[in-house]
Protein backbone atom coordinates (compact mmCIF):
# COMPACT_ATOMS: atom_id res chain seq x y z
CA UNK A 1 0.00 0.00 0.00
CA UNK A 2 2.74 2.44 0.90
CA UNK A 3 4.57 1.71 -2.35
CA UNK A 4 1.48 2.69 -4.36
CA UNK A 5 1.04 5.84 -2.28
CA UNK A 6 4.67 6.84 -2.85
CA UNK A 7 4.25 6.25 -6.58
CA UNK A 8 1.17 8.49 -6.75
CA UNK A 9 2.88 11.23 -4.72
CA UNK A 10 5.90 11.05 -7.02
CA UNK A 11 3.65 11.22 -10.11
CA UNK A 12 1.78 14.21 -8.69
CA UNK A 13 5.02 16.05 -7.89
CA UNK A 14 6.35 15.27 -11.38
CA UNK A 15 3.20 16.68 -12.98
CA UNK A 16 3.39 19.87 -10.91
CA UNK A 17 7.09 20.35 -11.68
CA UNK A 18 6.49 19.73 -15.39
CA UNK A 19 3.63 22.25 -15.38
CA UNK A 20 5.79 24.90 -13.68
CA UNK A 21 8.69 24.31 -16.09
CA UNK A 22 6.40 24.49 -19.11
CA UNK A 23 4.78 27.65 -17.78
CA UNK A 24 8.11 29.37 -17.12
CA UNK A 25 10.15 28.24 -20.12
CA UNK A 26 7.93 27.34 -23.04
CA UNK A 27 6.22 29.66 -25.43
CA UNK A 28 2.45 29.97 -25.72
CA UNK A 29 2.23 27.51 -28.63
CA UNK A 30 4.16 24.75 -26.84
CA UNK A 31 2.15 25.39 -23.68
CA UNK A 32 -1.06 24.98 -25.66
CA UNK A 33 0.15 21.69 -27.17
CA UNK A 34 1.08 20.35 -23.75
CA UNK A 35 -2.29 21.42 -22.33
CA UNK A 36 -4.10 19.67 -25.19
CA UNK A 37 -2.05 16.50 -24.64
CA UNK A 38 -2.89 16.50 -20.92
CA UNK A 39 -6.57 17.12 -21.66
CA UNK A 40 -6.57 14.26 -24.19
CA UNK A 41 -4.89 11.92 -21.70
CA UNK A 42 -7.41 12.81 -18.98
CA UNK A 43 -10.31 12.30 -21.40
CA UNK A 44 -8.90 8.91 -22.41
CA UNK A 45 -8.58 7.83 -18.77
CA UNK A 46 -12.10 9.04 -18.02
CA UNK A 47 -13.72 7.25 -20.93
CA UNK A 48 -11.64 4.10 -20.44
CA UNK A 49 -12.10 3.60 -16.71
CA UNK A 50 -14.96 5.74 -15.41
CA UNK A 51 -17.56 5.91 -18.20
CA UNK A 52 -18.95 2.40 -17.67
Amino acid sequence: MENNFAYYVFALVAIVVAFVVVKKVASCLIRSIVLLAVAAALAYVYFTYFAN
